[in-house]
């Protein structure tokens, strides 16, 4: 993975400027963490939060774009999406949101019209509506801003589909951080590390930064920045989507209080 340059540490009316561009505002990580736990949620925790959601869906439209782009399209459906997750592993993320969603139900002999929606078979199961998600439409907004600034609008399907999986997304790191709170720390580390076909699989490697995370430090009640970087070492097993979100979510919270 090549090495980022490290970029210089933002303070007042530069550091606002960055964090209002963020598309997930902390308002909407703490609304969520509201839902999953009791615990204080801090600046900082916010913020990290919505930073790995902003990079998991990113990758995410990211894959889908170029799925789109094989067909010359710019406006993406829900089968970009399935093809993205099968290129890559490490995008099946919320995946509790398959369960909601026509798009991951029965994928064989799905097919899609050229608008994006779902041809039905002659006969289907009445299934539960993405709705079913409580709160799932309040991540559209940061959805839509994310698809323009990669180029690209999508279907509402689609829409709904990136929608639901960062709410789910999001829920789930949530509990995974309150986890760690209430666990002091991370107990062990999962890890996919993914080679070609008659290439040795090279040995698992842990991180300094990641051991670090090992063990927690502060009360009890208090769900911090480094409880929000371990639980995304849970959340995101594949190496390569997951330190890009540990490194960005500590560049966007570099500026704020830990705790």
């Amino acid at each position: 993975m090549t090495t980022q340059p490290a970029r210089p540490e933002l303070s007042g009316p530069e550091t606002a400027s960055v964090m209002d561009a963020s598309p997930f505002k902390p308002s909407l990580v703490r609304a969520v963490f509201r839902d999953v736990t009791p615990m204080h949620v801090s600046r900082s925790a916010a913020w990290a939060a919505a930073s790995v959601t902003r990079t998991v869906l990113t990758e995410i439209i990211d894959g889908a774009r170029r799925a789109a782009a094989e067909e010359a399209r710019k406006k993406l459906i829900p089968g970009d999406l399935i093809s993205a997750i099968d290129r890559n592993v490490e995008l099946e993320v919320g995946d509790k949101w398959y369960d909601h969603s026509p798009t991951f139900r029965g994928l064989t002999g799905v097919r899609y019209d050229a608008e994006g929606v779902i041809v039905p078979p002659r006969k289907r199961s009445r299934s539960r509506k993405p709705s079913a998600v409580v709160g799932a439409h309040r991540f559209e907004a940061g959805v839509k801003k994310l698809l323009r600034s990669q180029g690209v609008t999508a279907v509402p399907a689609m829409v709904r589909d990136l929608d639901g999986i960062a709410s789910m997304f999001l829920t789930d790191l949530a509990r995974d951080a309150a986890m760690v709170v209430r666990e002091g720390g991370v107990k062990r580390f999962g890890t996919v590390t993914l080679a070609m076909s008659g290439e040795p699989t090279p040995p698992p490697s842990l991180d300094d930064s990641l051991r670090a995370l090992s063990t927690r430090r502060g009360d009890r009640r208090t769900v911090g920045r480094d409880d929000i970087l371990a639980a995304t070492t849970i959340q995101l097993f594949g190496g390569t989507l997951r330190q890009r979100a540990l490194t960005e979510a500590c560049e966007a919270t570099q500026s704020t209080s830990a705790v």
